[in-house]
Formats: structure tokens, C-alpha cells, sequence
């Protein structure tokens, strides 16, 4: 049945835990008008389905280009309560050659009008380069030069590593020191540490296959599932890759997990997977 061009979208029941927020890279994206959105569903209504049956989508735009304030006001307008975007900062910061240089590109693409997405704005995802090397004298002060607050509203700040001179003890000890989270990916062409350096845990998994109509095989789901869940209440997983000892503590912690990448056309039907589990 094609969908009306004007009708209200229906919301997919989202777990009561609301600490788990699970998502895809972006919204637009053709295959997932077969898979994804119902028949005739207006691509300008996308982002307003998308956010009635995933929690949070990882905005990748915001990597290679500025939007404007009215583009995240409406972003914030169309998507609803409780629902999180979160947002790749700009390459031209990250990609820069001294980091300890980058706080006016840092503070232009944060003062630049991504407070119009209020409530719905979630963490800011600092990606470095696979090339660029753990250095602690140029990371240890643009980590404690990002802002911790946006007109009152507290940010929130995570890194990506993709080198693997960054599993050493120093890099998990100058992430916990600036409590900033360090992404977990599943990906094998990255350095992956589930250490946890902040208080909230942010994943990219990058596995999804093709021949898997929900992008993972079920049991891999059931897994990733409890992980969340252990990650929520607090605990580690000792499972995944550490480069120190496990942490755990009983205080309870948001998460992100996100499915990136890998076989794109299976990654909605992966989170929806995992939102199911998570309901359950």
C-alpha cells in the first residue's frame, strides 16, 4: 500500500530504556526507498519516518560541509521528542595539521547553528584520519580546549582513533582524564578498544552483510543486545577488545550504537533488529 503523501507517520514502539539510542549514517540513501520507506513515502518525508523507527541518526554532511541554522532547525522540527542526531564534526578540523591549533574551526562549526537542534542534538563524533598518529603534546590540549557547554546546554564530545598507535595506555588514560569516550567499532580496518574513557559509550558497528536480511546474523544481534544493555547499567564488556583492564561501576550510562557502512542497503533493518531485542 503506497504511503499518503500528507497522512501522519506511525511510531514503532521504542524500548523504555531510553539510555540506548540505536541508528543508521544519514537518512537519504535510494536502496533504503526499497527496503526502508513504504512505497510512495516523499523523499522530503524521510527523516520523518526514519525518526518514528530508530532512535538516532549519525549525520555524516556535516563532515565535508556547514549547514546553516535553519537546515538544524528543521532537522529538530521534523523528528520527535527524544529522538538524537548525532553529528560528524568538519574535516577541516580534524584533518588539520596541529589539532592544538584547530579551537577557531572547532569553535566556528559549534557556534555556527547546531543549537536550533536543542534537545535533539546528541554527541559530536571527532573523527581522526587513519594516518594520523597518537601524539599526545598536539591531543592533550584540543581535548581540553572543546567546549563543554553550548548556550547553557551541556556538549557532548567523542573521538574516533583510527591508528593503531593509539591502543596504548597513555592515549586511555589522557581520554579518562578529559572524559571524553572513545568510539568502539566492530571494524577490522581500525584499531577497535572498548575501554571506557567517558561517561557515555558511543559504537560504529561497520560488519552488516548483505546476504543477512537483518544485516547480522541473529545471534550477533542477541549479542550486540546484551552488550548495550551490560554497557547501560554500567558495567564493561570484557569480551571486546581492551587495551587496560575492564571497568565497571553500578552508575548507568547512555549509549549509542550505530550501523555504519559495510552492506548499507541492510543497516536500517539491522538497527531495527536491535531496537526489537532491546524492547524485549
Amino acid at each position: 500500500m503506497p504511503a499518503s503523501r500528507d497522512k501522519p507517520l506511525e511510531f514503532t514502539p521504542l524500548p523504555a530504556d531510553t539510555r540506548i539510542r540505536v541508528g543508521i549514517g544519514g537518512w537519504n540513501f535510494a536502496p533504503w526507498r526499497e527496503n526502508f520507506y513504504p512505497a510512495g513515502l516523499p523523499q522530503r518525508r524521510e527523516l520523518e519516518y526514519a525518526s518514528r523507527h530508530l532512535s538516532a541518526i549519525e549525520i555524516n554532511s556535516t563532515f565535508y560541509g556547514a549547514q546553516k541554522p535553519a537546515t538544524y532547525a528543521r532537522w529538530a522540527a521534523e523528528t520527535p521528542e527524544g529522538f538524537v542526531f548525532s553529528l560528524k564534526a568538519p574535516r577541516y578540523v580534524v584533518e588539520t595539521r596541529q589539532l592544538a591549533q584547530a579551537g577557531k574551526g572547532v569553535r566556528g562549526f559549534l557556534e555556527g547553528g547546531i543549537a536550533e537542534l536543542g534537545d535533539r542534538l546528541g554527541p559530536i563524533v571527532w573523527q581522526l584520519a587513519p594516518r594520523r598518529a597518537f601524539d599526545p603534546d598536539d591531543l592533550a590540549p584540543f581535548l581540553t580546549a572543546l567546549p563543554r557547554t553550548l548556550n547553557g546546554q551541556p556538549l557532548r564530545h567523542v573521538l574516533e582513533v583510527r591508528h593503531a598507535s593509539f591502543l596504548c595506555e597513555a592515549y586511555v588514560e589522557l581520554a579518562r582524564s578529559q572524559q571524553v569516550p572513545t568510539v568502539f567499532t566492530d571494524a577490522s580496518e581500525y584499531p577497535s578498544l572498548a575501554d571506557l574513557t567517558g561517561p557515555f559509550v558511543y559504537a560504529r558497528l561497520m560488519r552488516s552483510e548483505s546476504a543477512q536480511p537483518e544485516g547480522y546474523r541473529a545471534d550477533a544481534l542477541d549479542a550486540w543486545a546484551t552488550r548495550a544493555r551490560r554497557w547501560a547499567d554500567g558495567h564493561d564488556n570484557a569480551e571486546l577488545p581492551h587495551v587496560l583492564a575492564t571497568q565497571a561501576t553500578d552508575q548507568p550510562r547512555e549509549v549509542f550504537v550505530f550501523f555504519i557502512s559495510a552492506a548499507k542497503p541492510r543497516n536500517p533493518a539491522a538497527a531495527q533488529a536491535l531496537l526489537a531485542r532491546l524492547r524485549d
